[in-house]
């Protein structure tokens, strides 16, 4: 069959001597970053302090609005930040308890990170956290999750996609029933966008986190906030910076006065090199399209299923392509020392424990790749390559 979207490869250089299954963690970097990168080098060389007031001070959240058509959200609703951490903590520092509604529901499967943002709040007593157990490691129970929701749920911080398994949540059916119940849904949508068409504003969600490095080709350095317009002039982070005022270059003490809309959302100086590389993933996503990428997604992680489970090995990835994003989980025993004897044949892939091997395709690989990486696994396992490399790790 022929795919279109192959002429994408020699945008990305890493794929000249690599088979980069890998998008899960770093997407491949665009050749026309190094473009963006020099232009930050270049104006800073040039323009100096110019630069701030000739576009570094706006690209906070002209970069968000840049990335906004991905995630389906409306002009003026996305601050750029650091990282998910960032965003979760300045979103946590919204809220207080009231009265009895202080309890925080969210899956054992979520990110560590942002778990571990929401356990130090909850060290004094001021919150209570209701963590949904995972019955096979893989997926949650919808019907758990939403039970757990009631009247006493303040906020619902959950995954669009689970990182370990690829299993997509019904963001759609949660959010309904928090907002039921007057709770507020963050949804951490790091692992889905670039790769799954959703739409915060279909989905109706209050926040939105997520960051570049992944499926959006973006880099480190580049995370994002979406806040619904229906809280931009309601919540006031305490996780704040002069960037958040309503006249910033007024330079005056607190308490600060928070400036309206998304602005209110922002903290300290930016990031601005890291906003600079995050740009070209975003321009050729929105060029790729996230359903053309979703339907060759779909199409190549099924093969990929079949591919392993055809030589032996276990998945531990949702079959359904309708519950899963973009990533197949494989477990193999050693799993690490798997990765690390893939890696020194240029086959770029990851290991979680408690998940396995995780191998992502992306709109830039080749279905011969898919064919690569599974046989590859099944020489190295029935080689034993990876005990000793393991052990490498271990030692290391």
């Amino acid at each position: 069959m022929i795919d279109d979207l192959l002429a994408w490869r020699r945008e990305f250089p890493i794929l000249e001597k690599s088979v980069y299954l890998i998008s899960h963690s770093l997407g491949a970097m665009p050749r026309r970053t190094f473009e963006r990168v020099n232009e930050y080098a270049e104006m800073w060389a040039t323009r100096g302090v110019r630069a701030w007031a000739e576009g570094w001070w706006a690209m906070p959240l002209a970069v968000g609005d840049e990335l906004a058509p991905i995630i389906g959200a409306p002009p003026g609703t996305v601050a750029m930040h650091q990282n998910v951490s960032v965003c979760q903590s300045l979103i946590l520092s919204c809220f207080e308890p009231q009265g009895k509604r202080n309890k925080i529901v969210y899956s054992s499967l979520e990110f560590p990170s942002v778990t571990y943002v929401y356990e130090a709040h909850a060290r004094d007593g001021k919150y209570r956290i209701e963590i949904v157990p995972s019955e096979d490691g893989i997926t949650v129970s919808n019907e758990r999750l939403l039970a757990a929701i009631d009247e006493e749920t303040l906020l619902v911080p959950i995954s669009h996609v689970l990182f370990k398994s690829g299993f997509l949540q019904d963001a759609k059916r949660i959010t309904e029933r928090a907002h039921e119940v007057g709770a507020i849904v963050v949804l951490d949508t790091y692992q889905s966008a670039g790769t799954v068409p959703f739409s915060v504003t279909d989905l109706d969600v209050d926040l939105a986190t997520g960051g570049s490095v992944k499926w959006l080709c973006g880099g480190p350095g580049a995370g994002y906030l979406y806040v619904h317009p229906r809280w931009h002039d309601k919540l006031e982070p305490r996780v704040t910076g002069w960037m958040a005022h309503e006249s910033p270059f007024a330079f005056e003490a607190a308490p600060v006065r928070y400036a309206s809309g998304i602005a209110r959302f922002l903290h300290g100086s930016p990031a601005i090199p890291a906003l600079y590389a995050a740009r070209s993933g975003y321009e050729i996503i929105r060029e790729v399209g996230v359903k053309n990428i979703r339907r060759k997604s779909v199409r190549q992680t099924t093969r990929l299923i079949e591919l392993a489970e055809e030589a032996g090995l276990c998945v531990t990835s949702p079959h359904d392509a309708n519950q899963r994003g973009g990533t197949i989980t494989v477990d193999v025993e050693h799993g690490a020392g798997v990765v690390r004897e893939l890696g020194k044949r240029e086959i770029l892939v990851d290991f979680r424990p408690g998940s396995g091997v995780r191998i992502s395709p992306h709109f830039y690989t080749k279905d011969e790749e898919l064919e690569i990486v599974i046989s590859e696994i099944r020489n190295i396992v029935d080689a034993g390559a990876h005990v000793a490399a393991e052990a490498a790790v271990a030692a290391y």
